[in-house]
């Protein structure tokens, strides 16, 4: 119930004064920052017993990870190094680090250093794996006949609407494409509820397009969510960790939702982890992909790929890392997504969520060159775990052959 007031007190107080651009009392500001703090302490020590014997679950990798649900908080992340964000954490993060972002004011500056392409898409891949980068998070995975789109934000800004006015992250990088020119879209398959990863314009421009021929793979809770934006309720496809599901009109292809580490919140008052995160496997009669979603490290990547690997494509994010102790528990940085790509047996690998949005602190073009580092470091080459310009399009060459599930 505290935590409940916290951020009820903490929305009306912000909102309202935001919408009518009015400052903020600094009395309000303490007064919710002290009872967060009180609040957190309760948090922790209300779920150290749960938290403590899913751990334990965790020091066996043979045993599948298991997120917990409560009424009160939600979803909860059962591995060691999780460390639940609040209101400190934002204090902290705002003051006591520098922004080293860096980004250019100059679009001719942008321009040169992360150009998009307009992507030149494929009908139909059955021989190979295709996959477009269209900016973030947002993939388009073309495989064993195939469509598969990686959430997908093809809006300017990234957060909630405050009286008819979007407000939050704004992209510095336009998506490679609009809604109208993606091919035939089969599967969309999302990993959290955070305004980077689910924007419901750009579902509700999809629904539009594709009707009924669309099918939607979302986390355990999201459903109602995705039929109150006008998806048909058989088309939304609900999971949980480590469940399956068969892709309807595409026989020998399956689904499967598995762990990440994260959390979820589209309104930080009312819903925070009140809807499961996660990360994808897509299993072919020739072919797998694995989307990593957005995660901080965690031991689940070697469940999946003992379980579900090897892949011959994952998309790993690379990007909003820094500062490492605000950041890892929910973002790996360029290293820890290479242990990634080997935990989950990748055979290639394509670096995703960064170059679009400013989330974090590092300098904007800092994750590449990070990830070339680590990439030399585990003697893994660039052709291996690779980065794409917006727009760019690449086709994995695989093996032929048969995919077990």
């Amino acid at each position: 119930m505290i935590w409940w007031w916290i951020r009820r007190t903490l929305y009306l107080s912000l909102g309202r004064n935001l919408t009518r651009k009015r400052v903020v009392p600094i009395t309000t500001v303490a007064t919710v920052t002290a009872a967060a703090v009180i609040a957190s302490k309760k948090f922790d020590s209300e779920n150290s017993g749960q938290d403590k014997q899913s751990k334990e679950v965790m020091a066996d990798n043979s045993t599948p990870s298991v997120c917990k649900y409560s009424k009160m908080w939600g979803f909860s992340n059962p591995f060691e190094n999780w460390r639940e964000p609040n209101l400190m954490t934002v204090v902290k993060w705002k003051t006591k680090y520098t922004n080293e972002t860096n980004l250019p004011e100059d679009k001719k500056i942008l321009d040169e250093k992360l150009p998009v392409l307009t992507p030149s898409f494929k009908p139909n891949a059955h021989n190979d794996v295709c996959v477009t980068w269209i900016g973030h998070a947002t993939t388009l995975v073309q495989m064993d006949g195939v469509n598969i789109l990686t959430d997908p934000v093809f809006s300017d800004t990234a957060g909630p609407s405050i009286c008819g006015t979007v407000v939050g992250d704004k992209r510095y990088r336009p998506p490679a494409c609009k809604v109208g020119d993606l091919p035939d879209i089969h599967a969309v398959v999302i990993s959290h509820s955070h305004y980077d990863h689910l924007d419901s314009q750009s579902v509700h421009d999809l629904h539009e397009r594709f009707k009924e021929n669309i099918h939607w793979f979302v986390p355990k809770n999201l459903k109602s969510w995705f039929t109150g934006c006008g998806c048909r309720k058989e088309n939304v496809h609900e999971m949980d960790w480590w469940e399956e599901k068969d892709m309807p009109g595409h026989p020998g292809v399956k689904l499967a939702f598995t762990p990440a580490q994260h959390w979820s919140a589209r309104n930080i008052v009312l819903d925070k982890n009140k809807t499961l995160w996660g990360s994808w496997c897509v299993i072919g009669p020739k072919h797998r992909f694995h989307f990593a979603g957005d995660t901080g490290y965690c031991e689940a990547f070697k469940q999946i790929g003992e379980k579900y690997g090897p892949f011959d494509l994952a998309a790993i994010p690379i990007g909003a890392y820094l500062p490492r102790p605000i950041m890892e528990p929910q973002h790996v940085d360029p290293a820890q997504a290479v242990l990634i790509h080997q935990d989950v047996q990748a055979k290639k690998s394509v670096g995703i969520h960064w170059g679009t949005f400013a989330l974090a602190y590092e300098y904007y073009l800092q994750p590449p060159q990070d990830l070339k580092k680590a990439l030399e470091e585990k003697q893994i080459s660039e052709e291996e775990f690779f980065v794409l310009k917006h727009g760019e399009s690449r086709n994995v060459s695989t093996e032929d052959g048969q995919s077990k599930l």
